[in-house]
């Protein structure tokens, strides 16, 4: 759970945890890529030579979509006296999106993963000088079939890319796929690699070495995964489903979860761990050089068995009705084998910020269990499944000074932090009353969940009995126009009504309507119209 209390502490406490502890292996001590690191989540390391490496650094404040930005391309130079500087924003590679580097397609080309604004996909960037340019997409059919925590790594040659993501035919969480060149933009569709690498799990951060055919990726099921560990497998054979048993690579291995790793020279390799509670990954490497262990011999992997006799290191035995009648003599009754997965849950990752300056704000969480609200401000253990145990539907946000939140438990992420913006209670402000309904064509107020999302904003303006308000009433463009205005401002005015009934003093709230002048989307959709048919509030001072 990224606890974003104590964000800012980050950087310090890892460094100090990666110079404590080191591998029976070596003996080597591990540390932060100082100039690198962030208290922000830095991942992905991709070595581009020319002492160059580049990665991803989400929710940093100077990212194009600032702290909510889920991810942008980031650059530090190693110094000839091996210290790595301070990491500069590349702009001219990243998006407001999440924008991931999967390294060199050639000399000069570099490909970079985007989902923000216009760009989606894969995108080649051809460098010049010290800058790199915006080239062309290329075009990997079925890519946007994937989806879950999206990574990926072109092969050293620049002719296969491996890529990670949930798709169709998916095992369990994401799996890693591979995508082979057909032309100068074109790639194949992504196929899955097999049950010899992919589990019920989740693998992700492929790095594949065309010299050695060696496959470093990370999982979190594989034999003696703690959290995410790297495993190493080697191609065998000539079709992509072939590969060695994964062996896990203990060198690397820690308490925390390692996700992906870049080789910088034979002997020097930089990889992303998480070593502290709050779930943000710093980019680690040995302190000084030394030989990397990597196994000599790998064993061919078993073959895959279905998935309902599949063994695994937990099972459990259930019985299967016989086929034949109990009675029968000489046909005893048959016994399986069921996999059971048990995938390690993360706590609720959230990201609750200012929706005007993007800053962080502390804030406390409370839900409903039956007939009881249940408030917690230690945020940082909220686990998604014990809330759907509980028969929790929603859960409310609150921050001192801002509008109450309501978000639904459908709407929690599970692979990224939930960003939540809250509006602060602050003249100009306005907010969207979105569980505030109607009888269709009248004014009269509708459902339990209106009359509740209601009471609950009473209880604020009671609590900030300071605030002036107006409320503002709004139609689509269907009908009379004068029929509109007046419909719209005989709602605003029953909103109001019932914040008085509420004990909210009748001399705060000021009403308006506005029928269907000021729409809030096109009306040339039903979802547009929809969405322009509602009430805001707006604090005038």
């Amino acid at each position: 759970m990224r606890n974003f209390n104590n964000v800012f502490q980050k950087a310090s406490s890892v460094v100090l945890l990666a110079f404590c502890f080191s591998f029976n292996l070596q003996a080597q001590k591990v540390v932060s890529l100082s100039g690198a690191n962030s208290p922000q989540d830095d991942m992905n390391p991709v070595w581009i030579g020319d002492n160059t490496l580049i990665f991803t650094r989400a929710f940093h404040p100077d990212n194009i979509g600032g702290i909510t930005d889920p991810g942008d391309i980031w650059m530090t130079k190693k110094s000839e006296t091996g210290e790595w500087q301070e990491a500069v924003h590349r702009a001219d590679l990243s998006t407001d999106g999440y924008d991931f580097s999967l390294g060199l397609e050639d000399f000069l080309t570099l490909l970079v993963y985007h989902t923000g604004g216009e760009r989606f996909g894969i995108y080649q960037y051809s460098k010049f000088g010290k800058d790199w340019n915006f080239l062309r997409q290329v075009t990997i059919s079925g890519l946007e079939g994937l989806s879950g925590q999206v990574t990926g790594r072109v092969g050293s040659g620049g002719k296969v890319i491996f890529l990670s993501g949930i798709g169709k035919d998916s095992r369990g969480n994401e799996d890693i796929y591979i995508s082979e060149k057909l032309g100068p933009t074109e790639w194949s569709s992504p196929v899955n690699l097999g049950g010899a690498i992919n589990t019920k799990g989740q693998e992700m951060s492929p790095f594949y070495d065309t010299k050695s055919g060696e496959l470093y990726f990370s999982s979190n099921m594989h034999q003696g995964a703690e959290g995410k560990d790297i495993f190493i497998a080697k191609h065998m054979g000539d079709s992509w489903n072939n590969w060695s048993a994964p062996v896990k690579w203990d060198q690397v291995s820690s308490p925390g979860s390692e996700v992906s790793v870049t080789f910088i020279s034979a002997d020097e390799v930089v990889w992303t761990s998480t070593q502290n509670s709050d779930g943000f990954a710093d980019l680690l490497t040995f302190e000084t050089i030394v030989p990397l262990v990597i196994p000599e011999e790998f064993k061919a992997a078993a073959p895959e068995l279905p998935t309902s006799v599949a063994i695994t290191a937990q099972t459990k035995t259930v019985a299967v009705e016989p086929i034949y009648p109990a009675s029968t003599v000489g046909f005893p009754e048959v016994k399986m084998t069921e996999q059971v997965t048990e995938l390690e849950e993360n706590p609720i990752s959230w990201f609750v910020v200012d929706a005007k300056n993007k800053t962080l704000v502390p804030f406390r969480i409370s839900w409903k269990v039956g007939d009881t609200m249940v408030s917690n401000t230690a945020t940082d253990s909220l686990k998604l499944s014990d809330l759907q145990n509980s028969q929790v539907k929603e859960l409310k946000i609150n921050a001192e000074g801002y509008f109450p939140k309501t978000i639904l438990l459908s709407d929690i992420k599970t692979t990224e932090p939930t960003v939540v913006l809250m509006t602060k209670a602050e003249s100009g402000s306005i907010v969207l009353l979105e569980n505030v309904s109607f009888k269709r064509g009248t004014a009269e107020l509708e459902g339990e969940e209106t009359k509740a999302s209601l009471v609950e904003l009473a209880a604020f303006l009671l609590e900030n009995p300071s605030l002036k308000l107006r409320i503002h009433g709004h139609t689509d463009n269907a009908g009379d126009p004068s029929l509109n205005k007046a419909l719209s401002m005989e709602r605003a005015g029953s909103v109001r009504d019932f914040l008085i009934e509420q004990g909210v003093p009748f001399e705060s709230i000021r009403v308006s309507g506005w029928g269907g002048t000021r729409p809030f989307a096109s009306n040339a959709t039903e979802a547009g119209r929809a969405k322009n048919r509602r009430v805001e509030l707006e604090v005038e001072r």
